[in-house]
């Protein structure tokens, strides 16, 4: 084997360009009976982060070559196409799905699996209206915002030539807030790309039964010295080695726990209780779409767009209050949800805890002032939740205290876990994989070993700062919308009204979420 021969040719090896060393890594060492088999990668979660990292990577050319092995206990198959579903040949969207933004679309695009989506299943939408449930201050976010925050920019650009004020804020100055996808569409686009790449081995439905370091070199000096590599076991005997072991494992990653990465936050006490649901409005699919959030004491309730007359709800609230939710039948659930977004707090709370009969409701909201409560004009009325779309999750925060070690890099929810309040938690992990793989590639580049801190320390100085300031604001403002009366009210009213006012600063956080 070439690195395991004499001093010579490993020193002849080395000084080789980095292009014809990286045509050597990926061959450079063979399996035997006494040694576990070498991959250049091996990726352990099957999820969109897994995913897309390995779509990345075998997009760009200083990457392609690399030998890539794909590990997840699920079978990784795709979920039936439109016209695949009951008698009626529908298939219901599912009720976990995600608001994909601008930015993670590009970079779906940009590594050959955006065109593997289902189209007809996902739905953009332009604008968003946020709400105070206790004040009924709000702020409406619409395309014309980030027309006038791209405005803004350009004339900066034009004050301090060089600056790059300017770069890509005409693209940027109308468009999608984000596209709402499942994540089952999302993942089976990826598994598609994945599988029609060359040098992936793609192990699905098999568990990783062990992680340890490898053996130490033999004397006779005719193998690697992998003490300091990690080997996984796998079902039949099987061993593998890593250059470069991945976590996207999700939050209670193995893969951290094997490099004793520590993960510290804290549970939210709540749950987010996600269900499907069928609108009294049906939209011209040309037509701009709106995604509304209202900010409750027990937690904020957004009901994001679907294609046709559906939506996704996610509400975060408590646990005993989510429990309750699932056990309401579909009439009083509906009843619940719209009682939610259209009645004061104290009716809510009341109707929660005695009644969700539609009369009482019918009753309550004839009795509102629904301009004083915030509700936009154009809200739809929920008709009905979609059987068996009901279910929920606990919610979270978990920050890991760094993202790589010698030989280990993490991922997606094997690095963080948030709060879904912003819908972040999909994005921040495909930007993970979009710099992990960028770094990676620079590596080669360069001729480093893509498992050494050489050449992962950039990846984890990208991600790990703008990863927690995005979870801080989260965790901050999930906590100041936790306040029912007082002083806290009225600074967030007056901070959502000056904010309103100012469509440059609603174009810049539009911008800022966007990617």
């Amino acid at each position: 084997m070439l690195l395991s021969t004499s001093p010579a040719l490993r020193a002849s090896f080395f000084a080789l360009p980095p292009s014809l060393r990286r045509a050597c890594y990926a061959t450079a060492t063979s399996p035997s009976a006494s040694h576990p088999e070498i991959f250049d990668l091996v990726c352990v979660g099957g999820g969109p982060a897994g995913l897309s990292l390995i779509s990345s990577l075998k997009s760009q050319s200083s990457t392609k070559r690399l030998k890539i092995a794909l590990i997840d206990a699920q079978k990784l198959s795709a979920p039936p196409r439109t016209g695949d579903g009951d008698a009626s040949g529908t298939r219901e969207f599912s009720n976990r799905c995600s608001s994909l933004t601008p930015a993670s679309v590009k970079f779906l695009k940009r590594i050959g699996a955006w065109e593997n989506v289902e189209q007809g299943r996902v739905q953009a939408y332009t604008g968003m209206e946020v709400w105070d449930g206790v004040s009924g201050a709000k702020i409406n976010f619409d395309p014309m915002d980030r027309g006038r925050v791209a405005g803004v920019v350009e004339s900066l650009g034009r004050l301090v030539p060089g600056s790059g004020f300017g770069r890509g804020a005409e693209d940027e100055g109308a468009g999608e807030v984000a596209t709402m996808c499942e994540n089952s569409n999302l993942t089976a686009a990826l598994v598609e790309r994945v599988r029609g790449l060359e040098g992936v081995e793609v192990l699905d439905g098999t568990k990783v039964e062990g992680i340890e370091l490898g053996p130490e070199k033999e004397k006779d000096g005719m193998s690697l010295d992998l003490s300091l590599w990690p080997v996984l076991r796998l079902p039949g005997n099987r061993k593998i080695a890593a250059r470069l072991l991945v976590g996207a494992d999700g939050a209670n990653s193995p893969v951290r726990t094997f490099a004793d990465i520590p993960s510290k936050g804290w549970d939210y006490n709540q749950h987010g209780v996600v269900a499907t649901l069928q609108l009294d409005q049906v939209q011209d699919v040309s037509a701009p779409r709106k995604a509304f959030q209202r900010f409750l004491p027990t937690g904020p309730i957004a009901l994001l767009p679907l294609p046709g007359n559906k939506a996704s709800l996610v509400w975060s609230t408590t646990t005993a209050l989510a429990s309750h939710l699932k056990s309401l039948p579909p009439a009083e659930f509906t009843a619940a949800v719209n009682a939610a977004f259209r009645l004061l707090t104290t009716d809510i709370s009341y109707m929660l805890t005695h009644s969700t009969a539609s009369q009482d409701l019918d009753w309550r909201e004839s009795q509102t002032d629904l301009r004083a409560l915030g509700l936009p004009q154009d809200f739809p009325r929920v008709d009905s939740v979609v059987s068996g779309s009901i279910a929920s999750f606990p919610l979270r925060m978990r920050h890991a205290s760094t993202y790589t070690g010698h030989r280990i890099a993490l991922i997606g929810d094997a690095a963080h876990t948030i709060h879904p309040l912003a819908g972040q938690g999909l994005n921040l992990g495909l930007a993970d994989a979009e710099s992990l793989a960028r770094h990676l590639a620079i590596g080669m580049e360069a001729g480093m070993d893509i498992g050494s801190c050489w050449c992962l320390d950039g990846y984890g100085s990208d991600r790990w700062g703008k990863n927690n300031a995005v979870m801080g604001v989260v965790d901050k403002v999930g906590k100041v919308f936790g306040a029912s009366a007082g002083p806290v009210v009225w600074a967030r009213s007056l901070g959502f009204n000056a904010v309103e006012r100012l469509g440059w600063v609603k174009g810049g956080l539009m911008r800022g979420a966007s990617g």
